[in-house]
């Protein structure tokens, strides 16, 4: 088995050493590698790839191969995430189909809907902002607390709850206003035109415009201890390409399917069901992610891993 080597920056060693201590624990061999930014990391990743290409298993070619090769291990990585994340995709695809199936067919699921449709009409943009701090920020935290914290939250739980809660609150009152907006332009309607309609602005507007790139920046830039030098790279095409590109893969393929089911319900429920949707999402990723930080014991090569508090999902 590889030495599992830890590449965190600098102002993250405690958080690294609480990594190392739980992986060691589960007899993991590792080593700490701190990094001063964000261009020291990025030195030793380059420094990798020419050691893999000059090795003889490898060719390189410059030029057009290279352009070729990124865009082909953009597209890679994000089939790869697209399948990795099959099984919670189509558990949850599942369980709004049967709450769409409910709404249409079984009155006693349609009035428990239509009395949370109406509870988001008079609370209003409170409920936008209580729901989507809680399926993106309080509900994650708090699963991570109970189940591989054993119950114990540090001062990293609330170091990430001070970021996240004001990111989903402003991401929540974003969302809401796109399906509103929607409603206004398209129609508060449920016909096969109106329906794909909102699909495209939403997951080919939307989405690779704002919502996708939004969330990746603010994530790294967090994680590199809000550093200028990876703010300013997030308004790049390289990082677009590397980053964003296969975030929106894995996204499409899970939330192209539950936008259709969403944008089937009347407009007052649509908020409601994307958060519920959003919830459980967001517990899947937190337990499959730390699951597999805590137990990948199969290492063929030195590999990187981040703190906890560098787990990121993007609806």
């Amino acid at each position: 088995m590889g030495l599992l080597q830890i590449v965190h920056f600098e102002t993250n060693d405690a958080d690294a050493a609480l990594v190392a201590a739980e992986l060691k624990k589960s007899a993991i061999d590792c080593e700490l590698v701190p990094v001063r930014g964000l261009s020291e990391k990025v030195h030793r990743r380059r420094a990798a790839a020419r050691r893999a290409r000059s090795s003889p298993s490898s060719e390189f070619t410059p030029g057009m191969t290279s352009l070729r090769s990124h865009h082909r291990s953009s597209l890679a990585l994000g089939w790869e995430a697209a399948r990795a994340n099959l099984a919670p995709a189509l558990l949850i695809q599942a369980l709004m189909l049967a709450l769409l199936a409910g709404y249409y067919f079984i009155p006693a699921v349609a009035g428990l809907l239509n009395d949370l449709a109406a509870y988001k009409v008079r609370h209003g943009f409170t409920f936008v902002v209580v729901a989507a701090v809680a399926a993106g920020a309080l509900v994650p935290e708090l699963f991570l607390i109970l189940f591989f914290q054993h119950g114990r939250p540090t001062r990293l739980n609330l170091r990430n709850l001070l970021f996240t809660v004001p990111i989903w609150a402003f991401d929540g009152s974003l969302v809401d206003i796109l399906y509103r907006s929607q409603a206004a332009w398209l129609g508060n309607v449920v016909t096969l035109p109106v329906v794909l309609g909102k699909i495209c602005i939403d997951q080919f507007g939307y989405n690779p415009f704002f919502a996708a790139p939004f969330g990746v920046i603010t994530y790294e830039w967090k994680n590199t201890g809000f550093s200028l030098e990876s703010l300013v790279r997030g308004f790049t095409w390289d990082h677009y390409r590397d980053k964003v590109v296969p975030t929106l893969l894995a996204t499409w393929s899970v939330w192209i399917p539950l936008m259709a089911m969403i944008y089937s319900l009347p407009l007052a429920l649509q908020f409601p069901l994307f958060s519920l949707a959003l919830t459980f999402w967001v517990l899947l990723l937190t337990y499959m992610t730390n699951s597999f930080a805590l137990g990948h014991t199969q290492m063929a090569q030195p590999t990187e891993i981040v703190s906890p508090a560098a787990v990121h999902t993007i609806p």
